[in-house]
């Protein structure tokens, strides 16, 4: 019995995850059909409702917000906007910690995560994944020896996590791919590159 159940749970346990997050994920878009008039919204035009039209309209607002951007004329109109929202107290500050995150999350221009490390968290005699980052050039001024930024995301939900600064002789360069980092903490180590080796940073 007990293992007829556990086979049960590990048939529905993922796919009803999957499922859960895919509904909220479409209804969530499908909100976006909202902001049209309401003659246009397909549940006024139809005598049925469809989900999943959200997701096409938010990827056409998407597609045509960059084509736009992209153009000299877009490109002042939103750098101007922008700047008039960074004016905006407590708005501004919010904007512009979120818009560097993503920048830099989304950019594509290598100044995201840049390697996988291990450091010694959360006592000296643990080693957990870490994402080394940037270090502001304030701190390196500020310190004696060589250090690195490192974000130690938490597990299973890696988007919150801490910012450490950490002696750079102290950490373990590991030869596995973000991606492949990402999953492990995710999985909370079910899943794991079994190519992964470790080497001792020494620089």
């Amino acid at each position: 019995m007990k293992k007829f159940l556990i086979t049960g749970l590990l048939v529905w346990v993922p796919l009803g995850i999957t499922i859960w997050v895919l509904n909220l994920t479409i209804t969530t878009m499908d909100q976006t059909l909202l902001l049209l008039p309401q003659h246009w919204q397909p549940d006024y035009l139809l005598p049925f409702h469809i989900p999943g039209l959200g997701i096409i309209l938010t990827f056409a607002v998407v597609l045509v917000t960059g084509l736009l951007i992209r153009n000299i004329f877009g490109q002042r109109l939103w750098d101007a906007s922008e700047k008039a929202m960074l004016h905006i107290p407590f708005v501004g500050s919010i904007y512009k910690g979120v818009k560097q995150v993503s920048d830099t999350l989304l950019s594509g221009n290598g100044n995201s995560f840049r390697q996988v490390l291990l450091v010694r968290y959360p006592h000296p005699d643990a080693w957990s994944l870490a994402f080394q980052t940037n270090v502001p050039g304030e701190v390196i001024s500020r310190l004696d020896e060589e250090y690195v930024a490192v974000f130690i995301p938490t597990t299973p939900s890696p988007v919150n996590g801490f910012y450490f600064f950490v002696r750079r002789a102290d950490t373990i360069a590991l030869d596995m791919t973000v991606d492949a980092a990402l999953r492990s903490i995710v999985s909370m180590g079910v899943v794991s590159d079994v190519n992964t080796t470790l080497t001792p940073n020494t620089i």
